[in-house]
């Protein structure tokens, strides 16, 4: 059995390139013989792909798009992530029409039927007994984050409308580079060819993006990563702030899990490197920790943390 879904799964990923094959060239490729060929292009078919045959002189097998999505070849903790998954991203966001968590929410009553028969049980035995909290953040257009995804797997300028923080509009033209997911909110980072500069837009904040179909060559980031860009963008307003704790790392990334903060283990307790806006925000952090801690840097933060603890006492 081992060795026929082996065989399933390798005719599947050759056929999965989009190309026609021969029966020969298939089964030589495979290593199989024309007949066990045939028989495993059944068992696809018997999943639910939808495999285009042409018999005769120039035959070939091809993987045709079918209308309904065909069984995932999911294993059991492949098929309880992808309803963990499922289950997460419905629960962020407000649940608006056409929205990412919408459709998330959508696709988690109903995966089951998708999966083979033997996981659906399991399937649905697992999603009966879920129940996620609703976490307040923006709704995201899944369509408009198909349009920039599509942009930026070939490289194509993009333009969309945009509102600001402040509330202005503005209608901007963009090299998209990547799609990031940060602190409950998706960004775009793009090259803006108005401004001739990099720019990190909130994905919820777009409307009405249009791929131009004009091909751009991709710039070299500023940072090792997109993620680290936005990072750095967001830490230039705020503190740097370094303390040890004498908690496990844990403890302490729970206390914090809000915050833009890197941990590292101490032989006793944990370091902690966050960003902050103000020292408020650190004391309600260490206030879920009944522990002992040093503010190492800045000293004005230790300084206003030494005075609330004298009001405190």
């Amino acid at each position: 059995m081992a060795d026929v879904l082996h065989r399933v799964l390798s005719l599947l990923a050759e056929l999965q390139t989009g190309r026609a094959f021969t029966g020969e060239e298939l089964a030589a490729r495979l290593a199989v013989a024309p007949r066990t060929l045939r028989r495993d292009v059944d068992r696809l078919r018997s999943y639910g792909y939808p495999v285009q045959t042409q018999p005769g002189p120039g035959g070939y097998y091809r993987l045709a798009a079918g209308r309904a999505m065909p069984p995932l070849l999911l294993d059991d903790d492949e098929a309880i992530a992808t309803l963990l998954g499922l289950a997460t991203l419905a629960a962020v966001g407000q649940a608006g029409e056409g929205s990412v968590d919408d459709a998330a929410n959508r696709a988690y009553g109903k995966v089951d039927q998708y999966l083979p028969k033997r996981l659906r049980p399991r399937a649905a035995a697992l999603r009966a007994s879920l129940e996620t909290t609703a976490t307040p953040a923006p709704s995201t257009s899944a369509e408009t984050m198909s349009t920039l995804a599509e942009a930026i797997q070939h490289n194509h300028l993009v333009s969309f409308g945009y509102t600001g923080a402040n509330g202005a509009a503005s209608t901007r033209r963009v090299e998209p580079h990547r799609q990031l997911h940060l602190h409950l909110r998706w960004y775009l980072l793009a090259w803006d060819t108005d401004r001739a500069d990099w720019r990190v837009f909130r994905i919820d904040r777009i409307t009405g993006p249009r791929d131009l179909g004009r091909t751009f060559t991709p710039r070299p980031l500023p940072a090792g990563s997109g993620i680290d860009y936005v990072r750095q963008g967001m830490r230039r307003q705020r503190q740097r702030v370094v303390l040890t704790v004498d908690a496990p790392l844990d403890v302490v990334a729970d206390a914090f899990k809000y915050q833009d903060v890197e941990l590292s283990p101490l032989p006793e307790g944990t370091k902690a490197v966050l960003y902050l806006d103000s020292w408020q925000w650190l004391v309600q952090g260490l206030a879920f920790l009944d522990a002992d801690f040093t503010i190492h840097e800045p000293a004005e933060f230790r300084q206003a943390c030494q005075r609330f603890g004298a009001r405190l006492r």
